[in-house]
């Protein structure tokens, strides 16, 4: 690690990073039953510290609902430590593979090492499970960690500090905060790990930082996630089913569906199926505790801006409510945008919010070639009830993540790995796959008093040697 020696040039980051590092160096492999206590003191702080966090997420939303919190900020995580609690033992248990004839009599077997010292770059949407949800995993594995939190959420940040501070040693779990700057340095850093949530803009600034360290990167991106309702779908179902995964957070989620694939003669129905559905769960939004505000007012103009470019370049919008855009609560109902063309900013980026172009098709085909011919997304979503056509969707499209009728639940898998491909993001992490991330699967070949590697050794062209060739080179 190429890392400053001179005090008067370290960075508080950088120094940081190093008594973290020394402090991992004094302890470099815990075993099961300290990892088991740290993940269940955490458990602890999380479960003392709940109400705290939901008051301070309303408060850097402006409003958010609690159950919203609750539900997707706070028990992801608790479910987390508990699936990693039953299934740490056997995760660390190190794994016998099979050595062959060639190195007989040797012993082979992998043990999982900590990498130690993660950094963890959070974005704002969802500041507790996308902070302590892959700390929970680093800690598991073995590893201390660096958290950069959101500038965004100033008041969650207060509290996770605070929560984390209970639990662990500066050296041993440490919280950054600070603007666009800090974030910038805090990616340059040489950690032995490094996973960023964010855009796909960003990610790619945090991968070459990376790659001066030749620090591996773990990228959860995002992208425009289609939801693709085939023909053989009632549409009020297919409504019920991805219409939750849109209004959670006000659509401000990684995995959000972006954009919908119609039939083209239902597109009319779907619309009105959306709205049926959206004001029966509902109502009016402005003072509707169970529908979220938009964090802040640079992110509510953006979205503004992008509604009107689209409006100006033709598009028809539909709002999902009877509600005027609230201002000044900073919400907004679903806006169902119909006729868009490839050259609105709505179709060429992540929306990361409460607008949903619906799009036509006339064939199964037409739908699948659409998603194809744009950057692979982080999620897709299949309406069908018919074999056939999720087999179709399945075997023809690539995603980091499939539901069958439903949206944004796979997140909640822990037993399954999470993760984009291409430029929706690399690497997985969630249950044993985020502790294979965050492992270092060492390969140990041991043997015994009998030496059989001898019999290769020089000079060459003995009997063994000759019957060896004659055995392994066919």
């Amino acid at each position: 690690m190429n890392m400053a020696t001179d005090p008067a040039k370290i960075s508080p980051l950088t120094e940081l990073l190093q008594r973290q590092r020394a402090s991992y160096l004094a302890a470099p492999n815990p075993d099961y039953a300290i990892r088991k206590e740290r993940l269940l003191r955490l458990k602890a702080a999380l479960l003392k510290f709940q109400q705290p966090l939901v008051e301070a997420l309303s408060q850097d939303y402006g409003h958010r609902s609690v159950d919203d919190s609750l539900i997707s900020d706070i028990m992801p995580v608790v479910n987390n430590i508990n699936y990693g609690l039953k299934n740490l033992k056997k995760w660390l248990k190190p794994s016998r593979r099979h050595a062959g004839i060639l190195l007989a009599p040797a012993q082979v077997k992998v043990h999982y090492q900590p990498l130690g010292v993660i950094g963890i770059i959070v974005p704002w949407n969802f500041p507790v499970m996308l902070s302590i949800g892959p700390l929970v995993t680093a800690i598991a594995a073995g590893n201390h960690a660096m958290l950069k939190l959101s500038e965004f959420t100033p008041a969650t940040n207060s509290v996770i500090k605070q929560l984390l501070a209970e639990v662990f040693e500066e050296s041993h779990v440490a919280v950054v905060e600070g603007e666009a700057d800090v974030a910038a340095q805090f990616s340059a850093l040489p950690f032995d790990h490094l996973l960023f949530t964010g855009s796909t803009t960003v990610g790619r600034h945090v991968m070459r930082a990376a790659a001066n360290n030749l620090t591996p990167v773990t990228l959860e991106l995002g992208g425009k996630s289609p939801v693709i309702i085939a023909p053989d779908m009632p549409l009020e179902i297919a409504v019920e089913r991805m219409i939750y995964g849109k209004c959670l957070n006000a659509g401000q989620i990684c995995v959000a569906p972006d954009y919908v694939l119609c039939p083209k003669a239902k597109v009319a129905e779907f619309i009105q199926a959306y709205q049926t559905k959206f004001q029966a769960m509902y109502g009016a939004i402005t003072h509707n505790k169970d529908y979220g505000s938009i964090i802040n007012a640079r992110q509510f103009e953006r979205l503004l801006t992008v509604l009107e470019d689209a409006k100006a370049k033709g598009a028809k919008v539909s709002s999902a409510s009877n509600d005027v855009i609230d201002s000044q609560h900073r919400k907004l109902a679903t806006q169902l945008i119909t006729d868009t063309t490839e050259d609105m900013l709505l179709m060429q980026e992540e929306i990361f919010g409460p607008l949903l172009p619906v799009i036509g098709y006339d064939s199964l085909d037409e739908a699948i070639s659409y998603v194809n011919h744009r950057a692979r997304p982080l999620a897709l979503y299949v309406m069908s009830f018919d074999e056939a056509s999720q087999q179709k969707i399945l075997k023809q499209t690539h995603s980091g993540g499939v539901c069958i009728n439903e949206t944004v639940f796979h997140v909640a898998a822990d037993d399954a790995p999470f993760g984009g491909i291409g430029p929706s993001g690399m690497g997985h992490y969630h249950g044993k796959e985020g502790f294979l991330t965050f492992s270092h699967a060492k390969t140990v070949l041991s043997r015994g008093r009998f030496n059989t590697g001898k019999f290769v050794h020089p000079p060459y062209g003995t009997f063994i040697q000759r019957m060896l060739m004659k055995l392994f080179l066919r």
